[in-house]
């Protein structure tokens, strides 16, 4: 069990939105992890990764816009690399989203995992309780193939999980 310091005004906020604070410190700051961190970064430079993740991203990114730029329930798509998110809402128009007792982004990670798609789906975007998105991010081994098949599988899980609604 950890803990974290904040000040009333966070702590406030926290408590009276969703009452979720997703996080992530571990091994923070530890030598061997400092140590890996530093070799996967010299890796990253030497291999020229991240001009390989930006062609990839701009691939991935034009995909999503392809299959989804239109979508009624898709109210944006953004993001940079192979790091891209999707607002799924009630709405395209007024970015109304949809109904926070709808779980839609449980439901989406369902549907996802079911296509055997790993993606990242989350509530309360908007005020920590309304609000849905989706994240990719797809590991730097990926392969041009692989742009469709994601794209592919996150289609399904929308429409399946949408459908359900």
């Amino acid at each position: 069990i950890g803990a974290t310091l904040v000040s009333q005004r966070i702590r406030d906020a926290i408590a009276n939105g969703s009452g979720f604070f997703q996080h992530g410190h571990t091994y923070i700051g530890h030598a061997t992890a400092c140590a890996t961190a530093l070799a996967v970064q010299q890796t990253i430079e030497a291999r020229d990764l991240l001009t390989r993740v930006n062609v990839l991203g701009e691939g991935l990114k034009a995909r999503l816009n392809e299959r989804f730029a239109h979508h009624p329930h898709v109210g944006d798509i953004r993001g940079r690399g192979l790091f891209q998110g999707l607002e799924l809402v009630a709405d395209r128009d007024s970015k109304k989203p949809f109904d926070a007792s709808l779980k839609l982004h449980a439901r989406l990670k369902k549907a996802a995992m079911a296509e055997g798609l790993m993606c990242y789906p989350m509530g309360g975007t908007l005020d920590g309780r309304q609000g849905d998105h989706i994240l990719l991010a797809p590991p730097f081994i990926l392969q041009e193939s692989h742009l469709d098949e994601i794209t592919a599988k996150l289609g399904r899980a929308i429409d399946t999980t949408l459908a359900s609604l």
